[in-house]
C-alpha cells in the first residue's frame, strides 16, 4: 500500500576518518544556487543537467536509476533461460512468456486476430445475467468496466478475508479528467476520445460506428465519473468501510444480477460484503437499466480491446502509447521492446522471476545487516514518541505497542506462489496474459472464507520499491531495492541514513500517518487516540498539508496537500526519525569534514539526491491529479524546512527563501 523504502547497512568502521568515502558526489551540485535560495536546485541541480531526460521517459530519477539496474539484471536472467525447459517449470514459464511478447512479426501478422472471439461473445450479450458475466470475466485481472472488486482483510478483523466492491470503470483512472476544464486535463480528454475511436477501428468497427461507440464510452465514463469520491474523501476509511449483507447488496442493487456476478468468480457462500463508495453502484445499477444493450457491449468491448492494446500488433501499441503515455504524461517515444516484453513475465509471474532474481543478486547476508538497520530506526521512533508534547501517555502506550509489533520482511518471501496451474503455451500472446492475469485473479479471489495469509508478499523481490500494509501492520523491503545506489557499504553514515535511512523510517512512520494511525496493533481499524490526541494530531497533519498545498506545481496548478498527505507524514517522519539515529553514531557525534562537508550537511545532501528528478509538465499534472507522492522537489524543499538542524547545517537565516519560521514549523512524530 504504502511505497518508497530503501534499505541500510549499518557499519560502524565507516566513520568520517576514511577520507576515501563514497556517498555525496559534488557533481550531482550546482552551486550557482545557494542553499538558502533553492536547496533542491543546489543539491540535484548538477544530477539534473548531467541527465537529460530522455524521451521514453515522462520522469526519470536517482530512484529510476535503480529500477533500470533491477531490469537489466531481469533481462541478462531470462535471456539465459535457455529454450525447450520442460513444460510446467517456471523456466519455461517466463522464458516462453517473453519469447512471445519480443515477436513483433508474429504479432504484426495476427493483428486483431485475438479480439474477435472475445468480442462476438460480448456482442451476444443481451441479458443482465450475460452483462454480469461478462463483467466478472473482465474483473478477473483484466479490466474493470462500472466497477471493481477485490478480496482483502477485514478491516476490522484482520485475520479475516472479505469482499470488496469499489468505484471503477474510469479509463482515464480519476475523476477529475472528465469534469475538470482546465486546458491541460481538456486536452487529454479529447486525446481519450479520439484513442478510444481508433483503437476500436483498429478492433474491426466501421469508422461511423466507431466514434458513436466512442461517444457512448465517454458518456458512461463521465457519468461514472460524476458519482466517483474524490482522491480525498477516498482517504478516509471510515467512509469506505460499509458492510451489507448480501440479501441488502441485492435489494439497494436489483438491476445487477449478484449470484451471477460471484457465480462466474466462483465465488461461493458469501453472506457480506464491504461497498467502498454506495453512490457509484447506485450509478452503475441505473445505467445496466437504461443504457441500450448496444451501448453496453460497445463500453464493455472499449474496455477489454483497450486492455489487449499492449498485446497485441503495433498499431495497437502504439495508439495505446499516444493516449497513456504520450498524451497524459509528456512521453515522446516507446521504450524498446524488450522492456515492454519484460514487464509481462516480471509482473504476471513476479515471484517466479523472483526466485530466479534473488539465486543470483540477493545474498543472504543482507537479511541480517537490514534487520539490523530497522531495529536501530525502531529505537529512534520509540524515542520520539515517548517525547511528544502533544501526545498523552495513555496514547504513547497504544503508539509504542504498535511500534513494537511491526513484522519485517526482507529480501524475499519464505514460501513462494506457486505457478504450475499456469499453462503458459504457444497460441497468442493476448490469450497467455489472458491466462496468466486470470490465474492471478483466481489466486486472489480464491482467499475469501480463508483466514489472511500473514506470509503473503504484495511485491515482487526484483520489485525497486518497499511499503507498510495496515492491516498486517508490516513493513516489507525487497530484494532489489536493497542495492546501491542507495545504499553504498563503502559510504559514510551521513551519507547513508540521509538516504536509506530516511526512507526505511518512512515506511516506519507510515503505521502512523494519517490512514495508518487507524490501525492498531494487530491490523484492525480501531480507534487507539484519545479524542484530545486525535485532534492535535489532526491539526498538526492540516497544519503541514498546508505547506505543500501552497506550493504551485506547473502553471497555476498547486500541490495537493490534503492527498499527499500520509506521504508526506512519512517523509517528515522518516528525516527526523532517520536523523535522530545518525547523531548517535561516531560520525554523527562529531563534525569532522569530508570534502568539504560537516557531517550534517552530508546527511541533508544526500536525503535530497534520493529525489533528484527530471520531469514533464505533463507529468507533473498528471501525477498531481493521480500520485499520493508529492514531487521529488516538494519532498525536499518543503519537508526539511521543518528541521532545526537543516537550517544550521546550512547557516539559513531569517531572510532566505528555504528559511520557515520557528513558529510556522510543524513536528508531528
Amino acid at each position: 500500500m504504502k511505497k518508497i523504502s530503501i534499505m541500510l547497512m549499518l557499519t560502524c568502521a565507516l566513520t568520517a576518518a576514511a577520507g576515501n568515502l563514497k556517498g555525496v558526489d559534488r557533481s550531482n551540485l550546482d552551486l550557482s544556487v545557494a542553499p538558502g535560495e533553492n536547496f533542491y536546485r543546489y543539491a540535484c541541480g548538477g544530477w539534473q543537467k548531467a541527465n537529460p531526460l530522455d524521451p521514453q521517459y515522462a520522469r526519470f530519477g536517482t530512484f529510476d536509476q535503480l529500477a533500470e539496474n533491477s531490469r537489466e539484471q531481469v533481462k541478462d536472467i531470462i535471456t539465459h533461460l535457455g529454450v525447450n525447459n520442460k513444460k510446467g517449470t517456471i523456466e519455461q514459464q517466463v522464458g516462453d512468456l517473453y519469447a512471445l511478447g519480443m515477436d513483433s512479426a508474429r504479432l504484426n501478422r495476427e493483428g486483431n486476430a485475438p479480439l474477435q472471439e472475445p468480442m462476438a461473445s460480448m456482442r451476444a450479450a443481451t441479458t443482465r445475467a450475460d452483462v454480469m458475466k461478462l463483467i466478472a470475466k473482465m474483473h478477473m485481472g483484466l479490466s474493470d468496466p462500472f466497477f471493481n472488486s477485490t478480496v482483502m482483510a477485514d478491516l476490522k478483523n484482520s485475520e479475516q478475508n472479505m469482499l470488496y466492491l469499489m468505484q471503477g470503470g474510469l479509463g482515464m483512472g480519476d475523476r477529475d479528467y472528465y469534469l475538470e476544464q482546465d486546458a491541460n486535463t481538456v486536452k487529454v480528454r479529447k486525446a481519450y476520445a479520439d484513442y478510444v475511436q481508433r483503437v476500436l477501428t483498429l478492433a474491426g468497427y466501421k469508422k461511423g460506428k466507431a466514434k458513436k461507440a466512442a461517444a457512448t464510452v465517454m458518456n458512461i465514463e463521465t457519468q461514472l465519473a460524476q458519482v466517483a469520491m474524490t482522491r480525498e474523501e477516498s482517504r478516509d476509511y471510515s467512509k469506505l468501510y460499509n458492510v451489507v449483507t448480501l440479501d441488502e447488496l441485492k435489494s439497494r442493487y436489483p438491476n445487477m444480477d449478484w449470484d451471477t456476478y460471484l457465480g462466474a468468480l466462483q465465488l461461493k457462500d458469501v453472506d457480506k460484503v464491504c461497498v467502498f463508495q454506495f453512490a457509484s453502484l447506485e450509478k452503475v445499477n441505473q445505467l445496466l437499466a437504461t443504457l441500450k444493450p448496444q451501448e453496453i457491449q460497445d463500453y464493455l468491448i472499449f474496455k477489454y480491446v483497450d486492455a489487449a492494446a499492449p498485446y497485441l500488433s503495433d498499431d495497437f501499441q502504439q495508439a495505446h502509447f499516444d493516449m497513456y503515455s504520450r498524451a497524459m504524461s509528456g512521453k515522446q517515444v516507446m521504450q524498446p521492446r524488450w522492456k515492454r516484453a519484460l514487464n509481462v513475465p516480471n509482473t504476471l509471474l513476479g515471484e517466479a522471476v523472483g526466485q530466479l532474481y534473488v539465486k543470483k543478486y540477493f545474498p543472504a547476508e543482507s537479511k541480517r545487516k537490514m534487520q539490523q538497520l530497522v531495529d536501530n530506526l525502531r529505537v529512534a521512533l520509540g524515542e520520539h514518541i515517548a517525547g511528544l508534547s502533544w501526545m498523552s501517555p495513555a496514547t504513547k502506550v497504544n503508539a509504542l505497542v504498535k511500534l513494537n509489533s511491526f513484522t519485517v520482511k526482507i529480501g524475499y518471501p519464505d514460501k513462494w506462489q506457486d505457478y504450475s496451474g499456469l499453462n503458459i503455451n504457444n497460441d497468442s500472446y493476448w490469450e497467455n496474459v489472458v491466462r496468466a492475469k486470470t490465474f492471478n485473479a483466481a489466486y486472489d479471489y480464491g482467499q475469501l472464507g480463508k483466514p489472511v495469509d500473514k506470509e503473503r508478499w504484495w511485491m515482487t523481490p526484483q520489485t525497486v520499491n518497499a511499503y507498510y500494509e495496515p492491516s498486517s501492520n508490516e513493513i516489507c523491503f525487497p530484494a532489489a531495492i536493497l542495492q546501491p545506489p542507495y545504499f553504498d557499504p563503502t559510504a559514510d553514515d551521513a551519507s547513508n541514513y540521509g538516504a536509506i535511512g530516511v526512507v526505511i523510517g518512512h515506511e516506519m512512520t507510515h503505521g502512523f500517518d494519517d490512514q495508518g494511525r487507524n490501525f492498531d496493533h494487530q491490523g484492525n481499524m480501531v480507534d487507539w487516540w484519545t479524542a484530545d490526541d486525535a485532534a492535535q494530531f489532526k491539526a498538526l497533519a492540516d497544519k503541514l498539508g498546508a505547506q505543500y498545498s501552497a506550493e504551485i506545481v506547473a502553471d497555476d496548478v498547486h500541490a495537493n496537500g490534503v492527498f499527499t498527505m500520509g506521504e508526506n507524514i512519512a517523509d517528515h517522519g522518516g528525516l527526523r526519525v532517520s536523523y535522530s539515529a545518525f547523531k548517535k553514531t561516531e560520525q554523527g557525534k562529531g563534525n569532522e569534514l569530508i570534502d568539504g562537508f560537516t557531517p550534517d550537511q552530508r546527511f541533508f545532501l544526500s536525503y535530497a539526491n534520493v529525489w533528484a528528478t527530471n520531469i514533464t509538465k505533463e507529468e507533473i499534472l498528471r501525477r498531481t491529479k493521480v500520485d499520493p507522492h508529492s514531487l521529488g522537489v516538494n519532498r525536499v524543499n518543503v519537508a526539511i524546512r521543518n528541521l532545526e538542524p537543516f537550517f544550521k547545517a546550512f547557516d539559513i537565516k531569517e531572510g532566505d527563501k528555504m528559511y520557515r519560521s520557528e513558529q510556522d514549523r510543524v513536528t508531528i512524530w
